[in-house]
């Protein structure tokens, strides 16, 4: 069994006009290694750097990310680099000890800057989880993905992009649902349903695919006076109560959304005149908090969280993790401490009202991104010291 023959781009030899092509070469020569039972691998030569001229890494299943790499290799063609593409080595079987081994994200190398964030064992046992959480391919995904934790959300999404792709079946754990662009600049929606848990594990694999923004769109319980059911949250910050990642990202590790994301949807709050309060966002992973109020309620007072949920810091927290621009829009479903919680009664009639307002103000605010950052938003924020070169988002 061999792999495909290499492949390498000169990018000081090329046209403006031979860059598309020459990055689909190269992307789809990782996928035939793919296909041959191989890792594909790039090796990225960049004279004008020189502290890591040379980079190289490993690839699996590179047909889930064809146009975040064909965008990220064409950017470093347009700056002279040189790139070859090539097959690596034979795919281990999941069930292999040292796939398990290589898994492990807390291994790394301090000697060599890193060309991708995961090794290409990770990246294939994301890519097939993928599919079996959500029920559709991985290559669906857009670059755009939105959360949501009620399927009245994925009514409105239907209701709005009726030919939207669909899981291949029912009883899908996490069902996602997709309107793709020719450009693959739509928007995928993922209903995680409730609970931090799930939250961590659809952005443990998708952040995989590397894509341009993430924004959680759910229900929230309203902490202060002057809220209203119906009312919007726009995250500025997170207390993390949710636990799931505090092993991997310690406590005391800020997490903020991204500015610029925060700002388009501020826009689109305002310009639609939708009420809305900024704020500290409480996510808890103990659904009946109530039942036991004195530790939740003293740490929301000191951190003057504006609203309760149970996924908005955890899909934060990997944001940040991952380096994946991400947002938080909530709607005030209830307000627990005002003798107001969420009853079955008016459950249905609140979500008829908000869902439609919902969906559009994350779509509006996404427009904006796509027209003022076709090549994704700026993250410094989010970037490491030793960040990989396919990392995360673009420096200015």
């Amino acid at each position: 069994m061999s792999g495909p023959q290499p492949v390498t781009v000169d990018g000081a030899a090329l046209s403006a006009d031979d860059v598309e092509k020459a990055t689909e070469t190269l992307v789809a020569t990782l996928a035939d290694a793919d296909e041959a039972g191989w890792y594909g691998a790039l090796e990225v030569e960049r004279p004008w750097s020189s502290h890591n001229p040379r980079l190289d890494g490993e690839f699996a299943r590179a047909g889930a990310i064809h146009r975040y790499l064909c965008r990220e290799l064409a950017s470093l063609l347009v700056l002279g680099a040189r790139i070859t593409a090539r097959a690596s080595r034979p795919q281990p079987p999941f069930d292999d000890p040292a796939f398990f081994a290589a898994l492990d994200e807390d291994r790394v190398d301090i000697r060599a800057k890193k060309l991708f964030l995961f090794s290409p064992e990770r990246m294939a046992l994301s890519v097939d989880r993928i599919g079996h959480y959500t029920g559709t391919p991985a290559a669906a995904f857009q670059r755009h993905v939105l959360f949501t934790n009620y399927a009245m959300h994925v009514e409105a999404f239907l209701e709005r992009f009726p030919d939207a792709d669909r899981p291949a079946r029912d009883g899908m754990q996490m069902p996602a649902y997709h309107h793709r662009t020719e450009a693959g600049d739509g928007v995928s929606l993922v209903n995680i349903g409730v609970g931090p848990a799930n939250a961590k594990t659809a952005t443990d694999h998708i952040a995989v695919l590397r894509p341009d923004t993430m924004i959680m769109i759910g229900h929230c319980g309203g902490l202060r006076n002057h809220q209203q059911k119906g009312d919007f949250v726009l995250a500025t910050g997170y207390q993390r109560a949710d636990h799931v990642l505090d092993d991997v990202l310690p406590l005391d590790v800020p997490v903020v959304p991204n500015h610029r994301l925060n700002t388009f949807l501020l826009d689109a709050l305002a310009a639609a005149g939708r009420p809305y309060r900024l704020g500290i966002v409480h996510t808890t992973d103990n659904r009946d908090w109530e039942f036991n109020q004195q530790a939740a309620l003293r740490a929301m007072r000191l951190s003057r969280s504006v609203a309760v949920d149970m996924e908005s810091a955890t899909i934060a927290t990997n944001g940040f993790r991952y380096r994946v621009p991400h947002a938080t829009l909530l709607c005030v479903s209830d307000k627990p401490l005002h003798g107001s919680p969420k009853l079955a009664a008016g459950a249905q009639e609140f979500y008829e009202a908000s869902k439609r307002h919902h969906l559009d103000l994350a779509l509006t605010a996404l427009d904006s991104v796509r027209r003022e950052h076709p090549e994704g938003l700026p993250g410094q924020e989010i970037r490491a010291v030793d960040e990989p070169l396919f990392g995360g988002p673009p420096d200015l």
